[in-house]
């Protein structure tokens, strides 16, 4: 199995690096490197090793190299920090067997619904069975919660997946916020006809409408301005022959923004001009919310201090949303969270021309270090 081949890989550098590794009740691959006092709390550093189908090398795995290589540094140098360093790959963040996103860190947090073990993957695998088949007790995923007090900050270093960096000519930036994500479903259902015998006068076209509704989420979403933003990333209709007028379809659509309520503000807007395009069309409209992931800031002490540590490497203060979701935007009830975001090629992610600039991921490395070093001044002050 691939997954395991690549942790225990992980698992070794993790070990030259002077951690103590072991895999959680969920599957997560955790190294800790023990601070000056044995049983400090711990900062949590670390991404997915996970990743979508076909996808590039760095989405989520280069954060999991970089705390490693944070790590490395303090191990070569024989440095204890007044806290410990653990640094893990969560094992499910995209939800690409399992259809759930995110599902080993927010483990971390709240434990595992049983209801969750019953989940299947395309081949009919629950949860539960996948975790026996990888040697874990089912039985004890809920425990992976972990305590409070026992992590006091967690930092995550990921490729931005967007153009804004190369834009801007910088190598990293300062997360401040992970947008708060909403997706739901609108089913516009007319009637199917034939193509060269029904007027166009008399259509129920459902797969227009769908295009109409497309067209309003986009000049919806761009009228409101700020951050938010908003995508139609599915159409399905319920035909797909050339001469059939289709009677229903069905369109995914995703909003998202860094503030909750300008997100759902919008959100209102857009469900309002999917209900006039049915009525206008003589259509009927069902609209259904799949997600609502609430969205994160990031702690503005931790990103003033990753900032600062940044700017040890020559680059500037440069701080951005975070449009996309990661595994930090679930930990923070657990503790404050922090983000850093790395250069990657014309935006490119979930792809496999995925491409990072190894002297952005020195600078990175450089940073992170640095973060370590501020944190550690500043502990407990």
């Amino acid at each position: 199995m691939a997954h395991a081949r690549t942790l225990d890989v992980v698992s070794g550098w993790m070990e030259h690096a002077g951690m103590a590794v072991h895999l959680d009740p969920i599957g997560n691959l955790l190294g800790r490197y023990e601070g000056a006092e044995p049983g400090a709390p711990a900062l949590l550093i670390g991404s997915h090793i996970d990743s979508v189908h076909d996808a590039g090398r760095y989405d989520g795995p280069l954060g999991v190299m970089l705390g490693i290589e944070t790590v490395q540094a303090l191990h070569n140098a024989g440095r204890r920090l007044p806290f410990a360093v653990e640094v893990i790959g969560f094992g499910d963040e995209e939800g690409s067997r399992f259809p759930q996103s995110m599902l080993c860190s927010r483990a971390l947090v709240q434990g595992v619904d049983p209801a969750a073990l019953d989940l299947t993957d395309s081949r009919g695998v629950t949860l539960a069975q996948a975790l026996e088949d990888f040697g874990l007790d089912s039985k004890r995923a809920s425990t992976a919660k972990r305590a409070p007090g026992e992590v006091f900050a967690y930092l995550e270093a990921h490729i931005e997946q967007g153009p804004v960096l190369e834009a801007e000519e910088l190598p990293l930036g300062v997360v401040t916020a992970i947008a708060a994500q909403l997706r739901i479903k609108a089913t516009y259902r007319g009637v199917a006809g034939h193509a060269g015998t029904t007027p166009m006068r008399l259509r129920k076209d459902s797969l227009a409408a769908a295009a109409e509704a497309v067209l309003a989420v986009e000049r919806i979403c761009r009228e409101a301005g700020g951050d938010m933003v908003g995508t139609v990333g599915r159409i399905l209709p319920s035909t797909g022959a050339f001469n059939v007028i289709v009677g229903a379809t069905e369109i995914g659509i995703d909003l998202r923004a860094g503030d909750r309520a300008f997100r759902n503000a919008t959100a209102e807007t857009v469900k309002a001009a999917l209900a006039k395009i049915a009525a206008d069309r003589g259509l009927e409209v069902e609209v259904v919310q799949m997600q609502d992931l609430a969205g994160c800031p990031c702690d503005p002490k931790l990103s003033g201090l990753l900032a600062e540590a940044v700017a040890t490497t020559g680059q500037g203060d440069f701080r951005m949303l975070s449009g996309a979701g990661h595994d930090a935007m679930v930990l923070g009830p657990l503790c404050p969270v922090s983000m850093l975001f790395i250069r990657c090629a014309e935006g490119i992610s979930h792809n496999s021309a995925e491409s990072v600039d190894p002297g952005d991921c020195g600078a990175a490395v450089a940073a992170m270090s640095a973060f370590v070093d501020k944190l550690a001044e500043t502990y407990r002050k």
